[in-house]
């Protein structure tokens, strides 16, 4: 009984975070479901990077159609977000579909990444709302950028700083009680509820570090990697609390520095180069 106290009070001081420590997943299965994850992620960096070259950094929407402008958005978050929350996936897979194998829990995860993306797509559409409004008014006036660039980057650093943040990073470092919550959700479509879930959980601890993307440029292929790279180490990092805070000052920093700083303003310059010309 003491034993048993203590490791609950180990575990409530400082959660495993996702996929590190605690055995959430075999050595032989967490090796092959990374090599899935890669599978997935690789192509849609290499899809992204191909388009990125193509359109350059641009204001606003870079004149796609919503559902053109969905598709590339979605296929961003796949190779953005997808290292940082497979473990979380696999994990529901392995232990809710514990009685399949093969086939069947492959559709577990299949499912699962499904209501996430799904989640993504619906934030897309605020997205693309944003960087319409934002782009007409840089075509209109084109030194609001500059204010709108330390708008972007003010409330991103706020928001990395809120609590809001901090509750959303605690659940995607630590899901596991979240996991054992949602065995009990009833079928049809339990996989899909447990991925819109989580996914939710996933834009609230992100939301801060999208928005930056407004002055960096949505097809910033640099800035989209340095996002992907803190978004992992948020979530897998046993400090990534603090990396979140950091990256909170830093982003108060750049919104000071924003209106006297037009190379902190790429996605708000309509003469901005594609990397191929770059």
């Amino acid at each position: 009984m003491r034993h048993v106290r203590s490791s609950v009070l180990v575990s409530a001081r400082s959660p495993a975070p996702t996929g590190a420590g605690g055995g959430l997943l075999p050595a032989r299965e967490l090796a092959v479901a990374w090599s899935l994850i890669v599978l997935i992620a690789v192509p849609a960096w290499v899809l992204t990077v191909g388009q990125a070259r193509d359109m350059g950094v641009e204001p606003g929407t870079m004149g796609l159609a919503l559902p053109l402008f969905l598709l590339l958005w979605v296929t961003m978050m796949a190779a953005m977000m997808l290292p940082s929350m497979a473990p979380v996936a696999l994990t529901w897979a392995r232990g809710i579909g514990r009685r399949s194998s093969g086939w069947s829990r492959a559709g577990h995860t299949v499912e699962f990444v499904g209501g996430y993306l799904l989640v993504w797509t619906a934030f897309g559409l605020l997205a693309y709302v944003a960087l319409d409004v934002t782009g007409d008014l840089v075509a209109d006036h084109p030194t609001a950028g500059r204010w709108i660039g330390a708008a972007a980057f003010l409330l991103a650093g706020l928001y990395q700083l809120g609590p809001l943040k901090n509750v959303c990073l605690r659940h995607c470092r630590d899901p596991m009680s979240q996991l054992v919550r949602y065995a009990g959700f009833r079928r049809p479509a339990r996989d899909l509820r447990v991925g819109l879930h989580h996914g939710a959980y996933c834009v609230g601890c992100c939301a801060g570090l999208m928005v930056v993307l407004v002055p960096l440029g949505v097809m910033n292929v640099a800035a989209m990697a340095g996002l992907a790279v803190v978004i992992f180490v948020e979530k897998l990092w046993s400090r990534g609390p603090l990396l979140a805070g950091v990256v909170g000052v830093v982003f108060l920093v750049l919104a000071v520095l924003a209106p006297s700083q037009d190379w902190l303003l790429p996605g708000l310059q309509d003469s901005a180069p594609s990397m191929d010309g770059m």
